[in-house]
């Protein structure tokens, strides 16, 4: 269901102050499995190289045994072995040549980590590696929408708003839906293109804007089946999912949530945190 694919950045386009997509291909004949997206919030694990590398540094994968080599991976120096970050897929292509094209948007930060930095630098024929999907039905896609859902809820920061906005462009004509974007600046207004009757609501930090869960509460009632997707700051989306199933006595089953990053946290100790149970 998953792969390792090696790719090389082809192009790169500021989108706003905060976002930078960067677009790789897969040369052909270099899947041994197609890399096939599930789309909406699918999620990849994106191997970066340290400063100074060429290319990032994994162990090989010995009869396709992804868990050994990524058990491999963590036990090689965090000096030496390659910057895993997870990201969402924005967009996926085939070009007229057959190469594999996918667009990742990074979110940028002055105080932000390796990744960060490494999307502001990269340029042409750059290489990373990236651990997806070989099948668009995998456990990388996050977002399930109920039959019966009529309404959907959208709340996202700058890390998440490539997801959220792919998820806003895949609803379809009839159900509503209602989105809350925290941006840190007014110039990352990236309004998606969407069929669904949306309401948008950009939540800017420069102009002062009401935190999270105050902006959700002034909402008017939700609708008879309500679907909810949260994601980025965990914070943020504790307190929402708190609002949400609490307050509003929305079903916890139907409510997604994610947490991208951690304020104070490095995804790394964010990782290990999750995977320790702690809170």
């Amino acid at each position: 269901m998953f792969g390792f694919f090696p790719l090389t950045v082809v192009r790169t386009r500021g989108l706003s102050p905060s976002l930078v997509r960067v677009t790789f291909a897969v040369a052909p004949g270099e899947e041994r499995e197609p890399f096939v997206s599930g789309g909406l919030d699918q999620s990849v694990s994106l191997f970066l190289p340290h400063p100074g590398q060429a290319a990032p540094v994994l162990p090989p994968v010995a009869d396709g045994d992804l868990y050994g080599a990524l058990g491999a991976w963590r036990a090689m120096p965090e000096d030496v072995r390659a910057v895993m970050r997870s990201y969402t897929v924005r967009a996926q292509r085939r070009t007229a040549a057959g190469a594999t094209e996918l667009d990742i948007d990074f979110a940028l930060h002055e105080d932000g980590g390796p990744a960060c930095r490494w999307a502001a630098a990269a340029s042409e024929g750059d290489r990373v590696v990236v651990l997806g999907p070989t099948t668009a039905a995998n456990t990388g896609v996050r977002f399930r929408l109920p039959d019966d859902a009529d309404e959907v809820l959208l709340w996202g920061d700058e890390t998440a708003l490539p997801a959220a906005s792919s998820i806003l462009e895949s609803l379809p004509a009839g159900i509503r839906a209602r989105a809350w974007f925290d941006v840190p600046y007014a110039a990352d207004r990236l309004e998606p293109v969407t069929r669904a009757d949306a309401t948008v609501t950009w939540l800017v930090r420069e102009e002062g804007a009401p935190a999270a869960v105050d902006a959700v509460r002034a909402a008017g009632p939700l609708g008879a089946s309500p679907y909810a997707w949260i994601a980025g700051e965990a914070g943020a989306v504790k307190a929402l999912r708190r609002h949400l199933v609490g307050e509003r006595g929305m079903d916890r089953r139907r409510v997604t949530f994610v947490g991208y990053w951690r304020r104070g946290l490095s995804e790394d100790a964010l990782r290990e945190s999750a995977e320790t149970g702690e809170d």
